[in-house]
């Protein structure tokens, strides 16, 4: 390396590595974007999205369209009306793609793999009576609506963090 030069480019986005090293895998699962698992919920609507996930696309010997989506479905009677909404699911499946990937959709019904849980809300600091009205004398200049919950938010963490 000649001084003035420097490796690597810099710093990268975690989502291109991320696409670039799962790609070969989700590919052999007929996903040849993986960006369908990621926007599952933007692509069907958050409710769907919630008790269904696509597990893959089978796709005829050497063609990458017109494929059978495998759909899994936690609930009986949502895999019922998703039977009925197949034209439009295909629709926006095929819209999300921008090419003909899926032409029918095969209903799978079992249990959701356990998604990763979501950390609890973070804990409400309380402060006394003398804490609360130095808090209000800080925030007092503060006028955009904004800003305001936020500094508030980081002034109770900071002083029940000294008081605690």
């Amino acid at each position: 390396m000649t001084a003035g030069k420097r490796s690597g480019g810099g710093p990268k986005a975690l989502a291109a590595t991320l696409a670039r090293i799962t790609k070969p895998l989700f590919g052999r699962r007929g996903f040849a974007e993986a960006s369908i698992l990621n926007d599952w919920p933007a692509v069907i609507g958050p409710h769907l999205a919630a008790h269904s996930s696509p597990q893959r696309i089978a796709f005829a010997h050497g063609k990458r369209d017109n494929g059978v989506l495998h759909l899994l479905i936690d609930n009986g009677s949502l895999a019922t009306e998703l039977q009925h909404l197949e034209p439009l699911l295909i629709e926006r499946i095929n819209a999300f793609f921008g090419y003909r990937a899926v032409a029918r959709v095969r209903i799978i019904q079992g249990p959701l793999p356990v998604a990763a849980t979501t950390p609890p809300p973070p804990a409400e600091h309380v402060l006394d009576a003398d804490g609360e009205e130095k808090l209000t004398r800080h925030l007092a200049a503060v006028d955009d609506p904004d800003l305001r919950p936020a500094l508030e938010r980081l002034g109770r963490a900071i002083m029940s963090a000294k008081n605690g």
